[in-house]
């Protein structure tokens, strides 16, 4: 399933400029990876430690860590690579492009600029993260300690979670939470842990099985097992069709491989079949049942109206073409900001000028009084596609696009990648998962800690063929 760009020329250029004329290891660059990491352990855990008793503020200390972080590494960085320059340039002008176009929005719309500042982090630290961690030079010892560290800290977060609910059953009792909701691993306690802890879980689980090739096969089956058990009782249902379309979406890409796409189109066709069968009959997954009602889909359905109640919130609101290109203002819509983060922490954020529109509290009253909004998140009119086109207009859309573009084309070394930054894609039409912290640096990490491995692979591979010719 894996397939790297090995054959690709541009990598074998760069893989030769750096083989002719390495760098030399520095203290810097594993300063820079650990740096790196305590980063993203600043996203993976604030909502543990304010469980334990931090202040509600640890959860926003991850806003400095990131961006700090990402850029001293980016100044320690002296690579030779071209590739990785033109990589990083080009990611650096795409952020300043969504930056500029933040407070342009902010400006015209009247929105605070502590709304464009959370609004540019919330979308781009993931980013940050990535072009930050693919640009290093690393060395082998380096990446093979970040993928250490990586996989423990997912391995506790499943062990949390499974512990959660099997041991502690924190589903049955009463408290902020209650049912499988309850269930989020290290994202206890929030609103939406149960979501994004299953689908970390679970790309951890799939990431396990597929590069963990000196470990035992039945042991890499184990944790993904493990982590489906997690998405199945945290009641991630739209986690797992977000995988699910993630792949169909892959096969179709690799289509012209035929090969494989013969093994993708196989693989998944079983595995529906296999699942409608499964939910049909085994009571453990009897709750995937909820969204095979007649009436729910379709233009007239009534899940589409509700999918779409903040859509049309949001035309409601344009009062000139103007909203068209850069949208109602940061954090004005439907997006996390707007409809969590701006009211849930509003005697933080007010004394820095946060302002808010009516447009999330008109959606909220319409989700909550339809039985469907209600009742199934899968159906929730925030959404990130469409949040972020409300904030940012089609100019904002189209420059956070172009970050995806680029990680996609320059960073994503393999399927692996490719499916995993699918999926993130999907979910952004279901939740707003992409302005989940926790979620969405976990995404990048591994998307850049696997390009990190391949080009280790592919350094390793060249030097063992120069030594070759050189023996011949």
């Amino acid at each position: 399933m894996i397939r790297s760009n090995a054959s690709d020329p541009t990598v074998n250029g760069a893989l030769q400029q750096t083989a002719r004329s390495p760098i030399p290891a520095r203290p810097g660059y594993v300063r820079s990876s650990l740096l790196l990491l305590v980063a993203f352990a600043s996203v993976f855990f604030p909502r543990l430690l304010e469980t334990i008793g931090f202040p509600a503020a640890i959860n926003f200390v991850h806003f400095a860590v990131v961006p700090v972080a990402a850029g001293l590494a980016l100044l320690q960085t002296r690579t030779r690579d071209r590739q990785q320059r033109i990589t990083t340039q080009r990611m650096l002008l795409a952020l300043w492009l969504l930056l500029t176009i933040e407070f342009a929005s902010a400006l015209w719309n009247g929105a605070g600029a502590i709304n464009a500042i959370l609004s540019f982090l919330l979308l781009t630290e993931p980013f940050l993260l990535l072009v930050a961690l693919c640009s290093l030079p690393l060395s082998k010892t380096s990446v093979e300690h970040l993928r250490g560290w990586f996989i423990r800290f997912n391995l506790f977060h499943l062990f949390l979670a499974l512990v959660q609910r099997f041991v502690f059953r924190v589903d049955l009792k009463p408290g902020a939470l209650t049912g499988p909701d309850a269930v989020q691993g290290v994202f206890y306690l929030s609103g939406s842990g149960h979501v994004v802890g299953a689908s970390v879980a679970f790309t951890f689980g799939v990431y396990y099985f597929l590069t963990a090739k000196k470990r035992p096969l039945w042991l890499r089956g184990l944790i993904l097992f493990l982590s489906f058990i997690h998405l199945n009782v945290a009641d991630a249902k739209q986690a797992l069709l977000s995988f699910a379309l993630a792949f169909a979406a892959l096969s179709l890409i690799r289509l012209k491989d035929i090969k494989k796409a013969v093994i993708y189109i196989t693989f998944g066709t079983v595995a529906v079949f296999a699942f409608i069968w499964a939910i049909q009959n085994i009571p453990f997954l009897d709750a995937f049942n909820t969204w095979i009602r007649p009436g729910l889909y379709g233009p007239d359905g009534e899940g589409t109206r509700v999918k779409l109640m903040g859509v049309y919130n949001i035309l409601d609101h344009y009062t000139s073409p103007v909203n068209a290109f850069i949208g109602l203002g940061p954090g004005h819509t439907i997006d996390r900001l707007g409809g969590w983060m701006l009211k849930d922490y509003e005697s933080l954020l007010a004394p820095f000028g946060a302002t808010r529109s009516t447009v999330a509290d008109e959606t909220w009253a319409e989700m909550l009084a339809n039985w469907l909004g209600a009742s199934s998140t899968f159906f929730s009119p925030f959404f990130g596609w469409a949040g972020i086109w409300g904030d940012l207009g089609l100019l904002g859309l189209g420059a956070y696009l172009w970050l995806w573009v680029i990680v996609w084309q320059q960073l994503c070394a393999d399927d692996l990648c490719r499916f995993v930054l699918l999926t993130a894609a999907v979910f952004g039409f279901f939740l707003t998962q992409l302005q989940e912290p926790g979620y969405m640096l976990s995404v990048t990490f591994l998307i850049g800690m696997r390009s990190q491995e391949i080009r280790q692979t592919q350094l390793e591979n060249y030097a063992r063929k120069i030594e070759q010719l050189r023996n011949n």
